[in-house]
């Protein structure tokens, strides 16, 4: 953390303005400026520096943006445990606690609380669980009566629901977490009914544990919204006539076919896409062979095939077939509409943003013309410098589509998948499917040491898959 400081005071930053005269986020002689700690007391430092630390740390921007944060929390609202970790008392993880601890905390946190909480944290060394960590917090707001309803503050102190899904996380048997607060009777419903389709499965012949039914039950309600049918919105009518006498046997089977119609008129509750990786060894006479283990593109996660082929079995998933992409072969189109198929093409090859260090989906990022378009081109007789190509796109979210797009960041296409990043520092980086990995540089010397100091090489082409 001392280190991320020396890096910030060696960078553009800006004094903390008046918050009647700049709003946040705004731009001041030409740096985009951010609050990494969102608390009174600490200086605004340049937007897009974070990208360069956490690059030359070898971590995601997300990453650097906390430990900047960190660091700017502890040194100007925390000075006695700063003092202890430049002193080596406290270690720098432990501190990182209570800095996120204060920073966060709801509602925000006085200089003045800051400072209650830093002198009894400093006073054992910094030893304090979370736990602890809460109560002081709880005790410091108590004791400065902040405002719990501070109308500049968006969140809400009073609110503790919640529903939590752990997408990034996923176990090697598929399974993620998920954690909620409810409010008492919705949780008592919510308990009840698991327990019943829990035992509606055991009766239907389940051997799975009630833990593994009560999961299996709450995916089933995801799926089919048992207690709403919002089937009957589609502007269906009543099987009942108006004269209140029940239909007659053919009227019946047209209620049946109209039930079944407006069944498949409903949005299906899963879509399921799978993307097959064929190549000629592959496919034999005898049919396709697939192996055991598949990669989730949302969170780049592996699983099995059974687990795959249980998905598409469930009635309620919508099954798509798309046309095969080669990913080898180039595409090109006129213009700077990106079509889909092409897109589709750039999020199969790249899986992620393209960034260094960078893991945010691909299907969940923008599509980014390395070269940029050149919109007049065309009008003046002057060849495209930036066409619309899978060899000129690339997947960016949208903060690194913004610092490349803002910023003196540049990068080039080495071969399909392969990037080679130069930052304005005139530091390299080459990004893979494997990962980032710094290359030699000429750039400025930051002394930082990055977590990984391993150089590699280009890597030779090996890419023969089509996918679909």
């Amino acid at each position: 953390m001392p280190a991320s400081c020396r890096w910030l005071r060696s960078g553009p930053t800006c004094t903390r303005p008046s918050p009647s005269t700049t709003p946040p986020g705004s731009r001041s002689r030409g740096v985009s400026t951010r609050n990494p700690s969102p608390d009174p007391g600490t200086p605004l430092v340049a937007e897009f520096c974070c990208a360069e630390l956490g690059a030359v740390l070898g971590v995601s921007t997300t990453a650097a943006k906390r430990l900047i944060g960190n660091a700017l929390e502890l040194r100007h609202r925390l000075p006695r445990l700063w003092a202890a970790v430049q002193s080596g008392q406290v270690p720098a993880w432990r501190a990182r606690l209570v800095a996120e601890a204060t920073a966060h905390a709801s509602p925000a946190l006085s200089m003045e609380a800051a400072g209650w909480i830093d002198a009894q944290v400093a006073a054992v060394a910094g030893k304090v669980g979370a736990a602890q960590l809460d109560r002081l917090v709880t005790e410091a707001i108590t004791r400065f009566q902040l405002d719990t309803t501070d109308p500049d503050d968006e969140r809400s102190p009073g609110e503790t629901r919640h529903l939590t899904i752990e997408k990034d996380i996923v176990s090697r048997c598929g399974t993620i977490a998920v954690n909620a607060s409810l409010d008492l009777i919705d949780a008592l419903d919510l308990d009840h009914t698991l327990s019943h389709h829990a035992a509606t499965l055991k009766t239907l012949g389940s051997t799975e544990s009630l833990d593994a039914r009560r999961a299996t039950a709450l995916g089933h309600l995801a799926r089919t919204q048992t207690s709403m049918d919002l089937a009957g919105l589609l502007g269906h009518e009543s099987s009942v006539v108006e004269d209140g006498q029940p239909p007659s046997v053919v009227e019946q089977s047209s209620v049946v076919e109209e039930a079944r119609q407006r069944r498949l008129e409903t949005p299906a509750a899963r879509q399921l896409v799978l993307h097959i990786h064929l190549t000629a060894a592959a496919v034999g006479d005898g049919g396709i062979s697939f192996d055991h283990l598949g990669r989730m593109e949302e969170g780049q996660r592996l699983l099995l095939l059974d687990q795959v082929r249980s998905w598409c079995g469930d009635s309620h998933t919508r099954v798509v077939l798309k046309p095969v992409i080669d990913l080898n072969q180039p595409s090109r189109a006129n213009g700077y509409a990106i079509p889909d198929r092409m897109r589709d093409h750039v999020i199969l090859r790249d899986r992620t943003c393209v960034f260094p260090h960078c893991t945010r989906p691909a299907r969940r990022c923008q599509v980014d013309h390395i070269e940029p378009y050149d919109h007049d081109a065309q009008a003046e007789g002057r060849p495209q410098p930036g066409p619309t190509s899978t060899a000129n796109l690339a997947a960016l979210c949208t903060f690194h589509h913004r610092l490349k797009t803002h910023t003196g960041w540049r990068y080039t296409m080495v071969e399909p998948g392969v990037f080679e990043w130069t930052s304005p520092h005139g530091h390299r980086y080459l990004r893979d499917h494997d990962g980032t990995s710094p290359l030699a540089s000429s750039g400025f010397e930051t002394g930082l040491r990055p977590s990984s100091t391993t150089e590699r090489r280009r890597p030779s082409s090996s890419n023969d898959d089509l996918r679909h």
